[in-house]
């Protein structure tokens, strides 16, 4: 049974950083490819990053280019997004995600099969 877990949201000051983490079980960890999603309240889900198997590709939204990171330890089954110069538009529920395709790879569309956490608030205050 596969299991995806989100930790690290919280409160935090415009400006401020926060890291998340995503804990994955269940399958061979680094087989997968691995994504950060956000959702405000009354609007769409966004994908924010992306990140391959190996740690050696990764994709950042341009609202968050340069702000955050995305990385993975492989050895530990754990992915992180590092989040820096923090806006209050970064206020969202962060969802971690698996991508199901034993390519690895960073899907162009996230599959409707993919195995999803519950999710972490993040709020950013001015």
């Amino acid at each position: 049974q596969v299991q995806v877990v989100e930790s690290g949201g919280g409160l935090v000051q415009a400006g401020g950083s926060l890291r998340l983490s995503c804990t994955a079980s269940g399958l061979t960890f680094d087989d997968y490819a691995m994504g950060w999603f956000r959702q405000a309240p009354g609007k769409e889900r966004e994908g924010v990053s992306c990140i391959n198997w190996s740690g050696a590709y990764t994709y950042h939204a341009n609202s968050v280019k340069g702000r955050f990171t995305i990385s993975r330890d492989n050895a530990k089954n754990t992915l992180y997004l590092q989040m820096n110069s923090l806006k209050p538009e970064d206020t969202a529920m962060y969802y971690c995600a698996l991508n199901p395709s034993d390519d690895g790879s960073c899907p162009d569309v996230w599959p409707s099969d993919g195995y999803w956490g519950q999710g972490t608030q993040v709020y950013v205050g001015s």
